[in-house]
């Protein structure tokens, strides 16, 4: 595999300094990846949002074990790879500035007491400092590949916790999608054909959730093949498992993006 490199996009202040990184941003390959979840870190200055530090690498936090894979789906597919160093409970990358989630008071059944109250102006400047750079970004990137050669396949990557709000999950990927479901019809044809996972269409989560933002944002209107993935963080928990699942979704991607021809 080639050596991967990245850019780093900025935000306005110090603390958040870098606030998105661009994996392979010169990836030759026919995809273009995101993880919009991928990152723990929560700036200092905003005192870890009131949580414990037991809650610091919870998955309320981030998704885990998402950002490695969707690393090495970059380097075996040769895609461009957008993703967010800020935590999610910062700034929501996956939701518009308007949803209440974007800035979530409550996770799961964790309260974020950082979250709680903000003031139009500290909001605003959340969307300024992490939300606009991301989306510049994935813009920026896309548009480079656009331009560059054929039309890229668009797949964000993220993983889901295996119980939630004490309920187990009876699945072990999800393939989700927004207004378009020619890449999600394709890839779970090949999944469920191959008989290794329990998989769920929009599932654990779907549209009315608005879990489908960033693939109604910026891969629908411009008519790409586009998926969002969820992975069950335990299957994804350690580098064996995140190489084995990488090998798998790149193999039925590039299988799926084949099947639909010219599109």
């Amino acid at each position: 595999m080639k050596e991967q490199r990245s850019t780093a996009v900025t935000g306005e202040d110090q603390g958040l300094d870098r606030v998105v990184d661009v994996v392979n941003p010169r990836g030759a390959g026919g995809f273009v990846l995101v993880c919009e979840h991928a990152s723990h870190v929560i700036p200092p200055e905003l005192g870890n949002l009131g949580l414990a530090d037991d809650m610091l690498l919870s998955h309320i936090v981030w998704d885990p074990g998402a950002a490695a894979v969707a690393q090495a789906l970059s380097a075996r597919l040769d895609a461009p790879l957008v993703m967010p160093r800020i935590s999610r409970l910062v700034y929501d990358c996956n939701r518009p500035p308007h949803a209440p989630d974007a800035m979530a008071e409550q996770s799961e059944t964790h309260r974020v007491p950082g979250n709680v109250g903000l003031s139009a102006a500290a909001r605003q400047r959340r969307i300024d400092q992490v939300y606009r750079p991301f989306c510049d970004a994935l813009a920026a990137t896309l548009r480079h590949k656009m331009e560059s050669g054929p039309a890229p396949t668009f797949v964000s990557i993220h993983s889901f916790t295996p119980v939630y709000r004490g309920r187990a999950r009876e699945l072990d990927l999800g393939v989700l999608y927004d207004a378009d479901a020619r890449l999600a019809d394709a890839l779970i044809g090949l999944i469920e054909a191959e008989g290794v996972w329990r998989l769920g269409r929009n599932a654990p989560y779907g549209p009315a959730d608005g879990v489908t933002h960033t693939l109604a944002q910026h891969a629908v209107p411009r008519g790409l093949l586009n998926a969002m993935i969820e992975i069950r963080n335990d299957l994804i928990a350690d580098a064996a498992g995140q190489s084995a699942m990488a090998v798998h979704l790149a193999r039925h991607l590039i299988a799926a993006r084949a099947a639909l021809g010219d599109h």
